[in-house]
């Protein structure tokens, strides 16, 4: 199975704090983009402003938004997933590591294979999560929406894990 880098986790872990604790946030990316949208030329450089960032509601209540690559299909991908308050996973798996920064919110994770909200540890905003391929978990949100940045190797799919 494919690893990836140490760096390209840091990097990705880099950018995502980076864009949480930017102080002025979206109102300087409203500012410069205004500005900057006729400075820039699209065959040195690409962009989604939050308002353009087309989220998708998903069986279970939550969102995602596809922002690079495609999770079904083989190469790696980076999603936005949006969780509402008060929904959390079953206990599941996934074939491939993926590697998750928190952007907003608490998100509430577990390590076991028993579903038990109250027993699940806290990530504050910032902190980066490596799901580990083929190795049960389960996640989600409790007071708060939460949104994450999932970087993942293709194709995404999720395993649930059996009861015992």
């Amino acid at each position: 199975m494919f690893r990836v880098s140490r760096a390209l986790m840091v990097a990705v872990f880099v950018i995502g704090v980076a864009a949480l604790t930017s102080q002025s946030g979206l109102a300087a990316a409203k500012a410069q983009a205004a500005h900057a949208a006729a400075k820039l030329d699209p065959t040195h450089i690409t962009y989604t402003l939050p308002s353009h960032v087309k989220w998708t509601k998903l069986l279970d209540g939550a969102q995602s938004a596809v922002l690079v690559g495609d999770p079904s299909k083989p190469g790696w991908y980076i999603m936005l997933v949006k969780w509402m308050p008060h929904h959390f996973s079953q206990p599941h798996f996934h074939p491939n590591d993926r590697y998750v920064t928190v952007l907003s919110g608490t998100w509430w994770v577990s390590s076991s294979d028993k579903y038990d909200p109250d027993a699940t540890v806290p990530m504050p905003a910032g902190s980066f999560v490596t799901d580990l391929a083929k190795q049960v978990h389960w996640d989600g949100a409790k007071d708060e929406p939460v949104i994450l940045e999932i970087v993942g190797e293709g194709p995404g799919t999720m395993t649930l894990a059996k009861k015992p």
